[in-house]
Order: structure tokens, then C-alpha cells, then sequence
């Protein structure tokens, strides 16, 4: 893997290159060696990636992708570096041991570029992440109980009545946790999300985030009928539509697009919205990532009546997606990550 890697990066002709055997070495070069960005396996000899990636944000904080494999473990363990500092990701398509590294090259040439820019946001101890991920947990617990004690109204179809869509992308998982988290037991509206990454991270991703939110967190892996307090994470190698289906809004995964560059495309996510639903009921939120995917919908959201909210520079990892919908005047609003959930209440009515 490491030969790989080396090759790949080589045949840029601009990176300057260092290769560490393990973990323990990668802490230790990583201090000697200074380098603007760290690709980091989980699997690794000696020393794991998610301990190496710990004392690397304790010792010396720089940008890490980590190189994961495709597989729910490999998910996992991802969720848990990106809470513990790295600012991206690349599945590799073999497996632990991948031959076929330069299936992904171009996007992983062009994560390490990116993440040069990234806002690191690794310098909070380990055990900050714990006491927090605690109390997220205990929240959720009181929050559960007190559903169970008054269960919510559930509406589907034409009788919700506001939509909430999400859109991120480098950096999102960890701001959508964020975000999502939040939300009271009792928010009204459904909220769909569409969240950059591959097929075999989403279920694991939403089954996560159902750990941490009070509301149900769902992978929309078919045609769901939207429910009213409900999270529906659009599953990943495809694109995620709402749609109307004999009266009812409706969630759906289509085949990915080629029109469009990411997925699952925020831009065509918003279009669907445009197409079946009243802007005026919807609130558009457009967290961290690179490029400008949907900034175009977004503003038209706006421009028919929608609140829209963008991520601040603040807190985004990488101010790209966000900073197109302000550049192109399609942000009613622009908040860190920590204050969305309070303003998404408050213009649901909750």
C-alpha cells in the first residue's frame, strides 16, 4: 500500500514525500518530518490509525485523510478518526489490502490537495470526545424517555408541514453529529440528508447519528413515505430524490447521475425539492465541503420563498460549499455549525 501510495502521489511531480511503516513511526515522522497532510490506514503494525491519529492531534495537529477500507468496520472506525481530527476520507476498493488503489487516485490526489485548506478542528483532547459523545448519549437517553412518555405526531405525505434538507460533504459527518444531535425530541418537520460518501458507509453512518439524536435516524436505502421528527440519510452510490407518490412526499434512491459530480448530489437533491414541495415550507442547510454542490438550488429555494442557513468559515472544515451559496446570495443566513439545530427549531416553530 505504501508503494502504492508513493507512486500515485510521485507521479504528480509536486509532492515531496515521506513514508512511515506504522503508527508509532507516523507519530514520530510526523513531528521530524513537518508535512502539510498525513494519509493514514486504520490497519496498520505496531501502532493503530486511530491511535496514531490521537497523539498526532495531541503533538502536533495537521491535516489527516484517512485511507479506510470499504467495509462497515472499516466505517466505523472512519466515523471515529473523523470525531478524532481528520478532515477527509477515501475508501479503498479491495479492502484492507487494495491492488487496485489507482481506482480512487483522482479523488484521492484531490482530497490530499484539498485538505492543504482545511480548518483543523483536531486540538480537543481525546478525552473531550469522549465526555461529549457521554453526554450526547445521556441526553438522548432523557429525550427518549420523555417520547416514549408523550409520543409524537407522526404525519406523512401532504400533511407534514415543513421540510428540512441538508446538504455537506468534507467535514460533514462530523457536523451533521453536530447539527442533528441538537434537534428535540419533538422537531415536526422530516429532514433528508445528503451527505457525500460511498454505498457501504451510510448505513453504518445513519446508525450512528441514531445513537446520538433524539430523533430516528434512518438510511433512505428505498422509497420511504417522509414521517414528521424523522432523519432520512440518503444512502450512498446513488442519488436521493423527494418525490410525490400517490399523495404522499416521498424519499427515494435514484441511480447516481452523471450530470452531476458528487454523490449523493446535493444539487439534484434541491431540484427535487423545487419540482414536488413548496419552497416557502422548506429550510435549506448547506454545511462544510469542497466545490459548490447544491449552491444553485439552494438560491432557488430562497428566491421562492425558503429559508436557507450556511455554515459559517467559523466552523466549516473546508468553506466551499457554504461560501457559494453566499457568494452567490442564496444564504438567508450564515451560523457555525453549533447554532444551526437552535435556528432550524426556532423556524420550524420548535
Amino acid at each position: 500500500m505504501r508503494r502504492q501510495l508513493t507512486l500515485l502521489f510521485q507521479a504528480q511531480g509536486d509532492f515531496d514525500i515521506c513514508q512511515a511503516r506504522n503508527g508509532a513511526e507516523a507519530v514520530r515522522e510526523n513531528s521530524e518530518f513537518e508535512p502539510d497532510v498525513v494519509t493514514l490506514d486504520i490497519n496498520m503494525p505496531e501502532m493503530d490509525g486511530l491511535t496514531a491519529l490521537s497523539l498526532i492531534m495531541a503533538e502536533r495537529p495537521v491535516a489527516v485523510v484517512m485511507v479506510s477500507s470499504l467495509t462497515a468496520q472499516g466505517a466505523l472506525a472512519t466515523f471515529e478518526a473523523l470525531n478524532l481530527g481528520a478532515v477527509d476520507y477515501v475508501a479503498k476498493p479491495g479492502g484492507t489490502i487494495s491492488l487496485s488503489i489507482d481506482k480512487v487516485a483522482r479523488e484521492l490526489v484531490e482530497k490530499v490537495r484539498g485538505a492543504t485548506k482545511a480548518r483543523l478542528r483536531g486540538r480537543e483532547s481525546t478525552g473531550t470526545t469522549v465526555i461529549r459523545r457521554m453526554q450526547q448519549e445521556r441526553k438522548k437517553a432523557a429525550e427518549l424517555a420523555e417520547r416514549a412518555a408523550a409520543p409524537r405526531q407522526v404525519g406523512a405525505g401532504n400533511e407534514i408541514e415543513g421540510l428540512v434538507v441538508i446538504g455537506a460533504s468534507t467535514g460533514g459527518p462530523r457536523a451533521l453529529e453536530t447539527v442533528l444531535a441538537g434537534l428535540p425530541a419533538n422537531f415536526p418537520w422530516p429532514i433528508v440528508v445528503a451527505q457525500h460518501m460511498p454505498a457501504a458507509f451510510t448505513k453504518s453512518f445513519a446508525d450512528r447519528l441514531d445513537q446520538c439524536c433524539a430523533l430516528h435516524v434512518t438510511e433512505a436505502s428505498s422509497a420511504l413515505s417522509l414521517e414528521s421528527g424523522t432523519i432520512y440519510i440518503g444512502r450512498g452510490g446513488a442519488d436521493t430524490l423527494v418525490a410525490n407518490r400517490a399523495g404522499r412526499l416521498t424519499v427515494l434512491p435514484a441511480p447516481e447521475s452523471p450530470s452531476f459530480l458528487w454523490h449523493p448530489s446535493v444539487e439534484r437533491l434541491g431540484r427535487s425539492v423545487l419540482d414536488n414541495y413548496d419552497s416557502k415550507r422548506v429550510i435549506a442547510v448547506l454545511l462544510t465541503g469542497m466545490g459548490h454542490d447544491g449552491s444553485d438550488a439552494f438560491t432557488e429555494i430562497k428566491k421562492r420563498g425558503g429559508r436557507t442557513i450556511a455554515e459559517s468559515e467559523d466552523s466549516a472544515v473546508v468553506y466551499g460549499m457554504p461560501a457559494e451559496l453566499v457568494n452567490k446570495g442564496g444564504a438567508s443566513m450564515v451560523l457555525p455549525a453549533e447554532k444551526i439545530a437552535a435556528q432550524v427549531s426556532t423556524l420550524a416553530g420548535r
